[in-house]
């Protein structure tokens, strides 16, 4: 059942199933809480209570907002957490990694851990010689044209290279669902601003993140010539001893989507360390 939490702005929705620690669920952009549809159960099962939320202008949260930054957020999430009665282990994908950075360093109280999927987190530069490997190429050049013109069938057909060979069973079903959310007023401008904030406001908070974080890279993720390198990157930039990489072979930009059942069995070691009642 969709609830609805009010902030200055707009109304950000989200859905809570399960009893226990809080762990609150965080989506990529031109998405919704669905990314979550295979996650989410397992980890009601192990004895959470999990909170998938919708971002600013995506899914049945409002289109409209004045910015769309990691910042912004990071702020709706730690609302959100605030109003259901943290402390939470917070998850966030893409673009709210970036936002799990910056909630956990503002307010630690709130925040006992974070689970970055495929994060954007630190700043972003596009070297030619990367154009050559032609995963990152093809996702690059997607991704860019979705965001430039607008265009939702760019946006499915970077989609169709973000999950690289293995597709979810419900994969036409749900890309129409995305596609359907895409047309509606406002949420394809929500997306774009989105891409057009720059990650450098999440960078500058990873040295003042204070609880343990689990990074999860893909190999074949296509937003990264090297998937790798950039989660080591993430995990320097932590204070030392907090962060951990784990790589899931032969996933894209939604491991969560494409091998749920292997981010599951990273995830719940961490919740079970660092979630608190």
């Amino acid at each position: 059942m969709t609830e609805y939490l009010s902030i200055d702005g707009g109304t950000i929705a989200y859905e809570v199933t399960g009893e226990g620690p809080l762990v609150v669920l965080a989506h990529g952009m031109g998405d919704s809480r669905e990314a979550y549809r295979f996650v989410a159960a397992p980890l009601v099962a192990a004895g959470y209570r999990v909170v998938a939320v919708d971002l600013r202008g995506c899914g049945e949260s409002s289109a409209q907002w004045p910015s769309y930054s990691r910042t912004d957020i990071a702020g709706d999430l730690l609302a959100v957490i605030r109003h259901l009665g943290g402390p939470a282990v917070l998850v966030g994908h893409s673009i709210s990694g970036g936002a799990a950075t910056i909630a956990a360093a503002q307010a630690p109280d709130l925040v006992s851990g974070i689970v970055e999927l495929a994060p954007f987190t630190r700043k972003q530069s596009i070297r030619l010689g990367d154009l050559r490997i032609a995963r990152y190429r093809k996702g690059m050049l997607r991704l860019l044209g979705a965001g430039l013109l607008g265009s939702v069938p760019l946006w499915r057909s970077y989609l169709d290279v973000a999950y690289p060979g293995r597709k979810p069973a419900d994969w036409t079903a749900r890309m129409n669902r995305v596609d359907a959310m895409m047309r509606e007023p406002g949420r394809m401008k929500a997306m774009q601003k989105m891409g057009q904030s720059a990650p450098v406001d999440a960078g500058a908070q990873l040295a003042n993140v204070r609880c343990p974080a689990l990074i999860v890279e893909g190999t074949l993720d296509p937003d990264w010539a090297d998937p790798r390198a950039e989660g080591e990157a993430i995990v320097a930039a932590l204070p030392a001893g907090l962060g951990r990489l784990e790589m899931i072979d032969g996933a894209g930009h939604y491991p969560h989507v494409q091998y749920p059942d292997e981010v599951t069995s990273l995830v719940l070691p961490f919740l079970r360390a660092n979630a608190h009642a």
